[in-house]
């Protein structure tokens, strides 16, 4: 369980990443963020938890109990690549990730230890 919980806090922290950076890139405002589909919510390949983008920063939460699991920040390295430092809640410890966004519905990411993980757009989560 501790292991799919770290992998889910990764993606969650990796997907809000992608989205600051594709909105800042933009140079359009919210507008362009909607348009380049990064802004919003995205699931990891899991289904435990959904991560969200606005703002330039992100948190994810547990889908069955509304839970934050993480908060963090991003940084741009490119047009296609996130830098991503957050804090778990649930382990109280500080890490990263980078995202590739591979199209407007899907980033490939990898935590700092080397586990990679998905995120796919999701649409309507509650």
């Amino acid at each position: 369980m501790k292991a799919r919980t770290i992998f889910t806090l990764g993606a969650v922290a990796a997907a809000l990443a992608l989205a600051g950076c594709q909105s800042d890139l933009s140079g359009g405002g919210r507008q362009a963020s909607r348009q380049s589909g990064v802004e919003g919510q995205w699931m990891g390949a899991d289904g435990v938890a959904v991560s969200t983008l606005q703002g330039g920063r992100f948190s994810s939460r547990a889908l069955q109990t509304g839970e934050t699991l993480t908060e963090g920040s991003y940084t741009h390295r490119d047009q296609r690549t996130i830098d991503l430092s957050f804090y778990s809640l649930k382990s109280q410890r500080n890490t990263s990730a980078t995202c590739l966004l591979a199209n407007t519905s899907q980033m490939n990411c990898t935590l700092a230890n080397g586990t990679n993980f998905v995120l796919t757009r999701s649409a309507g989560v509650s």
